[in-house]
């Protein structure tokens, strides 16, 4: 196991973390761009990272968000956690307007396509990413909303 995955596990849970998310987000990107999106922040953590790109429902601009994800049945998983604050992040709505996006998965770009999981299936698979991010059950405590989980599958 990777050392600093601890450490990503213990930084992830404190609640003043999300006051640096434009710090952690931008020093993401900037580690992306100097490797053409073969390592990650999170992956330096043992965690496993996409880069998702989706057309802004307003603005019709490509927007990309590097987001924690859980690689499954060979597509991934991804929370529309936000650290649990009271509003899902903009790319949440995006996504759920577009219905498909690209990711960056180690530096090669994957059109998907998206779909929120809910009921029974949202409940086994948020199982499978607190195996993954175990902080997923922290954020659900921080906020009334239920964590959006989608499902993002190769096109």
């Amino acid at each position: 196991m990777n050392p600093l995955r601890p450490v990503a596990l213990a930084l992830g849970a404190q609640p003043w973390l999300p006051k640096f998310a434009k710090v952690i987000v931008g020093l993401d990107r900037g580690i992306q761009g100097a490797t053409k999106g073969r390592l990650t922040l999170l992956q330096m953590a043992g965690l496993p990272e996409l880069m998702l790109s989706v057309v802004g429902r307003k603005s019709g601009l490509v927007r990309t968000t590097p987001l924690l994800c859980v690689p499954h049945d060979g597509g991934w998983l991804v929370a529309g956690s936000n650290w649990g604050a009271p509003s899902p992040p903009a790319w949440v709505g995006n996504l759920l307007a577009a219905g498909e996006a690209s990711v960056n998965w180690h530096g090669t770009d994957v059109p998907v396509t998206a779909r929120r999981v809910e009921g029974a299936e949202r409940e086994a698979l948020w199982a499978v990413m607190l195996g993954t991010w175990p902080n997923y059950a922290k954020y659900a405590e921080r906020t009334d909303r239920e964590i959006p989980v989608f499902r993002l599958d190769p096109r």
